[in-house]
C-alpha cells in the first residue's frame, strides 16, 4: 500500500464534532500538521425544532442532525485543507476519520439515510440521533433492569449499566415510538460507519463503537431471547439491523470510492481507515496509549478513556473493551455528559448584561470576564457546592434523567460564584471516576487533557488541584483530527500499529500542571459535600429530579394542539407507545 516516500506523504483526518467537521492534513514522517479546514453544519443540532422540516417542535431531551451536513464537510473542508496544506493529492496517502458517538444513523439498505426518503421527511425518527439525545432514558432502565434480572454477564463489562445514549436504547425508543419508522429501517449504523460506508462503499463496522455502545462483548451481541423480553418485535434487532464485519482500529476498512474522490479532491483508491470515536482517537494524538494514563478530551463533555493490561469492573464505566482504543490493551472509557456546554448555557441564560458590557468593553469574552474574577476567590470562598448534571450523569451513575443543582445561593451570590461552582463542580466529577477507577483495580497516574477547554489555564490547574495528579496537555489543537491522521498513516501501511505511529506523531506536554498542596487541601472539603450530595441525589436518597422530569413531560404532553391532529408518537405515554411490554422500576412517563 506504500507507493510514497515517508518524507512526502502526508494524511487527511476527519473530526467530525458536535456542530462542525474539520479535516487536517498531517505528515506522516512526523505529526506536523500542514493545513486545516472547518465546515459548521447547516441544520446543527435540533433539539427543539426539526428545523429540517417544518421547524416541527421537539420533545424535552431529543438531539438530531442531518447526515447530508456530514457529506457537505467532505466536499468542502477537505479540499479546503489540502489547499492550505500546500501539498499534491497525489501524496496524501490515507483517510481517517472520527465522530462523536453514540450518534445513529437509520438507513435502508444502500446506506441512504431514511430522513432524505420525501415519506419519511417529517419524521424526527427518521434522523440522525445524537449522542446527547438522551430521551431514551426510560428504555435504557428497561434494558439494564432486565440485564440484571436475568445475571447477563455482559452488564458488567458497563459498570451494571448502560446509557441512554447508546445503540439498544435509541433503537428500542425508535421501534416503540414509530414503529414506521423502524420497519423503513434496514440498518442502524453508527455515524463513525456510516461515513466509511460513503467514503468506500464497504459498510464495516468499528470495533470502538461496537464495544462501546452496540454491547459486543466476546464476539456477541445481547441474545435473541434477551430482546425478545424487552419487547417481541425487537427480537431480531441484532440480525436483521444491526450486526455486521468488525474492523479492527488502525486497519483499512477500503478505498476511496470514485464519487469520494469527487468529492475530496483526491485519488480513487486512497486507503481509508476504519472508522473511530473522537474521544478514544485523540490518546494516539497525545501519545498517551499507556495503562496509567487517562486521556480526558474536553469540550462540550468530556470523555475519559485510558488503557488497560485487564479487564476489570469498575462501577458507572461506560464499557471495556479488548482492542477499544489501541490492539494489545483493554480499553476503558468513562464521561461526563455536560462540561463546556454548562459553562455555555450558563453564560448564555444567566449572566447579567452588566458583565456583558464590562467584557466588551475590555475587549474579552464573557468567558475570560468570569474566569477572571473567579480566580480572584479563594477557595470555598463563594460558600456553593454544584452538581454537574445539567445534562444527567454518563459516570459513574449511568443516568441521563438526573439534573444540575447549586446549594448555597443568597441574596449576595455573584455570577462569579456560580460560574467557579460550576467549573469545581465538572473538576469533581472527573474526580469522581478516577477514583471509582482507582478503587476497581485500574489505577490513573496521569491525566491528559485534550480538548477546546485547554485554553483555560486556571481550569486546569482546578483539575490538577482537585485529582491531586499531574495533568499533561496534547500539543495539537485539533486533537481527534490528528489522532484520525495517525489511523490512516497506520492504514495506509507507513507503520505497523497505532502505538508505533502515536510515538511518532503525537506529542504533549507531561505535568504540564502539577498539583498546589494548600489548593488540593481546600477543594477536599469542598469535594466531601459535592459527594454528599452526589449520592443523595443520585443513589436514591431523594428521587426529586426524576420526578421533576416527568411533571415536565406531562406538562408537555398536554399542551393545547389543533383539533383533529393526533399526538405525535414521540409525546405518547409509555402503555400508548408499547402496550404489553415490561416496564422497568423507573420507567413511568419516560416515553410521556
Amino acid at each position: 500500500m506504500v507507493d510514497v516516500d515517508r518524507q512526502d506523504a502526508v494524511v487527511v483526518g476527519v473530526d467530525f464534532g458536535t456542530l462542525s467537521g474539520r479535516a487536517v492534513v498531517v505528515r506522516v514522517a512526523d505529526g506536523a500538521e500542514l493545513g486545516s479546514a472547518v465546515h459548521e453544519y447547516r441544520h446543527g443540532v435540533m433539539d427543539r425544532t426539526l428545523t429540517a422540516h417544518e421547524n416541527e417542535v421537539l420533545p424535552p431531551d431529543w438531539a438530531l442532525q442531518v447526515p447530508g451536513d456530514y457529506l457537505e464537510v467532505l466536499r468542502v473542508a477537505v479540499p479546503a485543507a489540502v489547499r492550505a496544506a500546500g501539498v499534491r493529492p497525489a501524496d496524501v496517502v490515507g483517510v481517517g476519520t472520527d465522530f462523536t458517538a453514540c450518534t445513529m444513523v437509520p438507513v435502508r439498505a444502500d446506506g441512504t439515510p431514511l430522513s432524505e426518503l420525501p415519506a419519511l421527511a417529517g419524521r424526527p425518527h427518521a434522523y440522525v440521533k445524537l449522542w446527547k439525545h438522551h430521551a431514551a432514558q426510560g428504555q435504557a432502565d428497561r434494558i439494564n433492569d432486565l440485564a440484571g434480572d436475568r445475571g447477563e454477564p455482559w452488564i458488567d463489562r458497563y459498570g451494571g449499566s448502560i446509557s441512554a445514549e447508546w445503540e439498544f436504547a435509541k433503537g428500542l425508543q425508535v421501534l416503540e415510538e414509530d414503529p414506521e419508522v423502524y420497519a423503513a429501517m434496514d440498518r442502524w449504523v453508527e455515524a463513525a460507519d456510516w461515513i466509511v460506508w460513503q467514503l468506500t462503499g464497504r459498510y464495516v463496522r468499528n470495533a470502538c463503537t461496537a464495544g462501546y455502545k452496540g454491547i459486543y462483548q466476546d464476539g456477541a451481541y445481547p441474545d435473541r431471547s434477551f430482546l425478545a423480553a424487552l419487547n417481541p418485535d425487537f427480537a431480531d434487532f441484532v440480525t436483521d439491523k444491526l450486526a455486521q464485519e468488525i474492523g479492527q482500529l488502525g486497519h483499512a476498512a477500503g478505498g476511496l470510492t470514485t464519487e469520494a474522490a469527487g468529492w475530496t479532491g483526491l485519488p480513487v483508491g486512497t486507503a481509508v481507515a476504519v472508522g473511530n470515536v473522537d474521544a478514544h482517537v485523540t490518546a494516539p494524538a497525545a501519545n498517551a496509549v499507556e495503562p496509567g494514563q487517562m486521556v480526558a478530551i474536553m469540550g462540550t463533555s468530556t470523555c475519559h478513556v485510558v488503557n488497560g493490561a485487564r479487564a476489570a469492573e469498575v462501577p458507572g464505566m461506560c464499557g471495556v473493551v479488548r482492542g477499544g482504543i489501541v490492539e494489545g490493551f483493554w480499553g476503558y472509557e468513562a464521561g461526563q455528559s455536560g462540561v463546556g456546554d454548562i459553562f455555555g448555557w450558563y453564560v448564555d441564560n444567566q449572566v447579567p448584561e452588566s458583565y456583558a458590557v464590562e467584557a466588551r468593553a475590555r475587549g474579552i469574552g464573557v468567558h475570560e470576564l468570569l474566569t477572571e474574577k473567579a480566580a480572584a476567590q479563594q477557595v470555598g470562598g463563594h460558600g456553593l457546592v454544584a452538581l454537574d448534571w445539567h445534562s444527567g450523569n454518563r459516570s459513574v451513575l449511568v443516568d441521563h434523567e438526573l439534573s444540575g443543582l447549586v446549594v448555597g445561593l443568597t441574596l449576595t451570590t455573584r455570577p462569579e460564584d456560580v460560574y467557579r461552582a460550576l467549573l469545581e463542580a465538572t473538576a469533581f466529577g472527573t474526580r469522581t471516576i478516577v477514583e471509582t477507577f482507582g478503587a476497581a483495580g485500574v489505577p490513573v497516574s496521569e491525566l491528559v487533557v485534550a480538548g477546546g477547554l485547554l485554553k483555560n489555564t486556571f481550569l486546569m490547574q482546578m483539575y490538577a488541584d482537585v485529582t491531586r495528579l499531574p495533568l499533561s496537555t496534547i500539543v495539537s489543537e485539533q486533537g481527534p483530527a490528528l489522532g484520525s491522521a495517525i489511523h490512516a498513516a497506520v492504514a495506509a501501511g507507513y507503520y505497523p500499529d497505532v502505538r508505533t505511529a502515536a510515538r511518532s506523531m503525537g506529542r504533549r506536554v507531561v505535568a504540564a500542571y502539577t498539583p498546589d498542596e494548600d489548593a488540593a487541601l481546600a477543594y477536599d472539603a469542598l469535594y466531601a459535600e459535592y459527594t454528599a450530595l452526589h449520592d443523595h441525589f443520585g443513589r436514591g436518597g431523594n428521587d426529586v429530579m426524576h420526578r421533576l422530569k416527568k411533571i415536565r413531560r406531562e406538562a408537555l404532553a398536554a399542551r393545547p394542539r389543533e383539533p383533529g391532529t393526533a399526538r405525535p408518537p414521540e409525546l405518547r405515554t409509555a402503555r400508548e407507545a408499547a402496550p404489553g411490554t415490561g416496564r422497568g422500576a423507573r420507567t413511568a412517563g419516560a416515553h410521556a
